[in-house]
């Protein structure tokens, strides 16, 4: 492309003016009426140039439209998804900041929307009940934004490894506050869902959670629905946590919790990966139960 660059107007220098007062540098407004690469056009272009890494310079070249135009984009102004070359630009950087600070890891945030971002957002999506096609549309971007006060200002990378037992007056104080009901699809979950009633039941005598067997009560905070495989593939979406891929199980109920739009708020646990028929010991129920006990108060403990 042709250089942008000082003495000369029109709307390609607008174009220019307008993409650098949205990243917050100012243009003088008369050279901004005029449409001019007028002294205030040149020092912001001289600043952007050097906040990203590029040569010195007061041209908007080749190199500097391109950065220009990538850090001009929002979260949501376009339909971001796995392709070649990539998707690359300021809303995919906040996409991955968001993911990541919501427990689902997607690497270091580079702006670069690649397969480990994909993945991490199909499990974002399963977990909040969204068809996981791993197509960030404006229902996903939707539910980003509905949970920005749980993403955003934090840290970008997530110690995914960040699981640890709840204390025990900390864990009570939460069975007490919030009123619960697990149960299990098949016997295996049921076995789980009755181990994590009977250590709630243990930990206080005022524990909120209830078992239930085929149909949960509605008069409750939270309906955890524990089961063995998968939904079908002709099921409706619901918020998802495949445990087998979670390793900061917290996190991703606290993001199940935060984006739910209805109460009772309604969770499923998969084990899929974890239970094997003859081959699951009640000591492998017992680690599960208090695995999904000390997440839900991690979780909850806000």
């Amino acid at each position: 492309m042709e250089s942008i660059k000082q003495g000369m107007q029109g709307p390609a220098v607008e174009d220019v003016q307008t993409r650098l007062t949205s990243l917050g540098y100012a243009i003088d407004s008369a050279e901004a009426a005029a449409q001019e690469f007028g002294a205030s056009t040149i020092a912001a272009v001289n600043a952007f140039r050097a906040e990203q890494g590029l040569e010195a310079g007061d041209e908007v070249d080749s190199a500097c439209w391109s950065a220009l135009v990538d850090a001009s984009y929002k979260l949501g102004d376009r339909t971001l998804y796995l392709r070649m070359p990539n998707f690359h630009g300021a809303d995919v950087r906040a996409l991955q900041r968001a993911l990541n600070t919501l427990g689902f890891a997607c690497g270091v945030d580079d702006g670069y929307f690649g397969p480990h971002t994909e993945a991490a957002l199909q499990q974002f999506q399963e977990n909040v009940g969204l068809f996981a096609d791993g197509m960030a549309f404006q229902d996903t971007f939707a539910y980003i934004n509905r949970l920005h006060h749980v993403w955003e200002g934090k840290p970008s990378v997530v110690d995914v490894e960040a699981e640890a037992r709840m204390g025990f007056a900390r864990a009570a104080s939460v069975l007490e506050s919030w009123h619960i009901a697990i149960g299990g699809e098949d016997a295996i979950a049921r076995n789980v869902a009755s181990r994590v009633w009977n250590i709630a039941t243990a930990t206080t005598d005022g524990s909120g959670i209830v078992l239930y067997d085929e149909s949960a009560p509605s008069d409750v905070d939270l309906v955890i629905e524990i089961a063995s495989e998968g939904l079908p593939e002709d099921a409706e979406p619901r918020a998802t946590i495949e445990l087998a891929q979670c390793n900061n199980l917290p996190l991703r109920i606290k993001t199940a919790v935060a984006a739910a739009t209805s109460k009772p708020i309604r969770l499923r646990i998969e084990l899929t990966g974890i239970t094997t028929y003859g081959m699951f010991t009640s000591s492998d129920a017992q680690t599960l139960a208090v695995r999904l006990l000390d997440g839900l108060c991690d979780a909850l403990s806000d």
